[in-house]
C-alpha cells in the first residue's frame, strides 16, 4: 500500500491565526511540570490545550492521528525523564509511537514538525514552558493543519 502525500497549496495563514496545539502530559513528571509552572505564574502559550494522561505510554497512535485528522496543529507528548517512568518503560513506548508518526506525518505531507515529545521531570517548569513556546513557534511556521480546511469543506458538503 503506498501512500499518496497531501497535495497542500503554501497559502499564508489567516491574520491574526495561532496554532492549536494539544500537550498530552504524563500524570507524574510533565502534568506536574506544567502544574509548577501555572503555580509560579510562568507565562506559556494559551493556544495549548493540556490532556492529562496517566503515563505517555497510554496514548495511542489513534489518538495522536484522529486529533490531526480533525484539524489540530500540533501535538506535544511530555512524558517523564527516560528510565524515570512509573510505569517502567510507558515513556520509552512513547517515544517510539511519537518517532513512527513523525515519519508518517512526513509522508503525508503534514510534515513531522508537527509532533514533538519531550522528557520531564516534576521540577522541570522552565524546561515545559520552553517545550511549548518552541512547538507553539514550529508550528507557526509551518502554518494551519491542511487537514482543518479539508474537515470544514466536507462538513459544508450535502
Amino acid at each position: 500500500m503506498s501512500v499518496q502525500p497531501l497535495q497542500t497549496s503554501a497559502a499564508p495563514a489567516p491574520h491574526g491565526w495561532e496554532p492549536e496545539i494539544i500537550a498530552f502530559c504524563c500524570n507524574y513528571c510533565a502534568y506536574a511540570a506544567a502544574d509548577l509552572a501555572g503555580s509560579k505564574r510562568m507565562q506559556y502559550p494559551t493556544n495549548v490545550r493540556i490532556v492529562h494522561s496517566p503515563c505517555t505510554g497510554k496514548i495511542e497512535m489513534e489518538h495522536i492521528l484522529a486529533a490531526f485528522e480533525k484539524g489540530v496543529d500540533g501535538i506535544l507528548v511530555a512524558g517523564c525523564l527516560e528510565g524515570g517512568c512509573h510505569f517502567i518503560e510507558g515513556n520509552l513506548r512513547a517515544r517510539k509511537r511519537t518517532d513512527h508518526i513523525r515519519e508518517t506525518l512526513d509522508q503525508i505531507g503534514l510534515g513531522s514538525g508537527r509532533l514533538k515529545m519531550v522528557n520531564l521531570s516534576a521540577a522541570m517548569a522552565p524546561t515545559f514552558v520552553q517545550s511549548v513556546k518552541e512547538i507553539v513557534e514550529t508550528v507557526r511556521s509551518l502554518g494551519p493543519n491542511p487537514l482543518k480546511a479539508a474537515t470544514k469543506e466536507s462538513a459544508v458538503k450535502p
